[in-house]
């Protein structure tokens, strides 16, 4: 199982929206993924079609109380599990440092821990909180690599900066050195404008290997899609929105396929 980090410490850059939809279309794919929503917002979660709060999440296997499996739910998308989030799982921070010495590789234990888990899944997808807490860190400790939403906008380059210098951090200070940015997927794209070609252009100069060819355009109906508790796939089948995340998911595993050949 390959453990992938969703994570931008910058909000509003389609984290969540990719996390939904590119683990629906791996699952269409044939892939078995198990989407772990870490943001007490639980966005993941409600757009998958789970009320917040009303569900487990977690917690209780990160402070030691329960397994990992036991909170796994079965989503509408055959092959797409996911172990959703709550508003208390603000509050497991305090509990992991209170807790554990190692706090911070706290997550990279109950998966490991989890021999069910790791032998049912192909891909286990993070989504992260958009701030550098213990559950952002803990998730970036857990990955194999981290997956980097970015809008088409100069502020985006920023969160970019700010996000490959955390990793830096993460590998340097030998919390887990393996973690690499796998890739950059540009969001929120809009074709007929300069400034979107322009910020693309100016991230593949820097990370031309990470750089996905698959750009998300801007659409109302992937923003629209989680309000009903719907992936795109479901929402609007035929759309743009769903059609990116179609070739994402494809281009995402042709990439894996070429580095484990």
């Amino acid at each position: 199982m390959k453990v992938v980090a969703i994570a931008n410490q910058k909000g509003g850059v389609g984290k969540t929206t990719t996390s939904i939809n590119l683990s629906t279309a791996l699952a269409r794919e044939g892939q078995r993924v198990l989407l772990i929503d870490l943001d007490p917002q639980a966005n993941a979660t409600s757009g998958l079609g789970f009320p917040a709060d009303e569900h487990p999440s977690i917690y209780g296997a990160l402070v030691g109380e329960e397994s990992l499996e036991s909170k796994v739910l079965t989503t509408t998308q055959e092959n797409l599990h996911i172990i959703p989030a709550e508003m208390d799982l603000a509050g497991v921070e305090v509990e992991l440092v209170r807790l554990f010495d190692n706090h911070l590789t706290r997550l990279v234990e109950v998966l490991e821990e989890s021999a069910l888990v790791r032998s049912t899944y192909d891909y286990c997808i993070l989504d992260t909180p958009p701030s550098l807490g213990i559950l952002m860190t803990s998730a970036l400790a857990a990955s194999d690599e981290i997956f980097i939403p970015l809008q088409c906008e100069w502020f985006g380059l920023e969160g970019l900066a700010k996000i490959t210098r955390v990793v830096s951090q993460i590998r340097e200070a030998n919390i887990n050195e393996r973690v690499f940015i796998e890739g950059i997927l540009m969001t929120m794209y809009d074709g007929r404008t300069n400034l979107s070609r322009n910020v693309v252009d100016e991230v593949r100069k820097f990370f031309p290997s990470e750089l996905y060819e698959t750009v998300i355009p801007r659409t109302i109906r992937l923003g629209e899609a989680p309000s009903h508790g719907l992936n795109i796939f479901e929402h609007d089948p035929s759309g743009i929105g769903a059609r990116a995340y179609a070739n994402l998911a494809k281009e995402f595993l042709k990439r894996h396929q070429a580095k484990t050949s």
